[in-house]
């Protein structure tokens, strides 16, 4: 039982419990970037099967679905590749790169903006991406403008 406590403080200073604190976030990282592949993937296939059904199988299907909701299908693509390079970025230098958090969300903003259905919602919603594509811009540019300080 001695032995026991002994381990179990040894395991407890600060530098090994780092340790395992840096092995948890790796593993947690490589997870969700298999987990994020693998969405992407079905995202691929998914739209794929919505293009070549809409143009091939049933043309006239192409005109009943909006562009913008193919632009959606693309979009959210493209989210989940900024999303993969944000874990990629963070496994490689183990730091979380706040310009492409940043430039993530704006393109998560804009394709909200871009797929925006009047009908469904209010125009207060509206108005409320407007203000944060607007906040997330000023604070990339913030971002940007302080990295380029320290450059020079």
């Amino acid at each position: 039982m001695a032995k026991f406590w002994v381990w179990l403080q040894d395991f407890f200073k600060d530098r090994n419990f780092l340790k395992l604190i840096h092995i948890t976030e790796n593993v947690v990282s490589k997870i969700l970037s298999i987990a994020l592949i693998i969405v992407i993937f079905v995202s691929l296939y998914d739209l794929m099967l919505v293009l070549v059904r809409d143009l091939f199988i049933e043309p006239t299907g192409f005109f009943n679905r909006t562009l913008i909701e193919i632009f959606g299908f693309f979009l959210n693509i493209l989210i989940a590749l900024e999303l993969l390079e944000n874990i990629t970025v963070y496994l490689r230098k183990h730091i979380v790169q706040l310009e492409l958090v940043l430039t993530t969300a704006l393109i998560a903003v804009a394709r909200k903006i871009i797929i925006f259905d009047p009908s469904k919602y209010q125009k207060i919603d509206l108005i409320a991406l407007g203000v944060a594509i607007i906040c997330l811009a000023i604070s990339y540019v913030l971002i940007r403008y302080s990295h380029s300080e320290k450059r020079f």
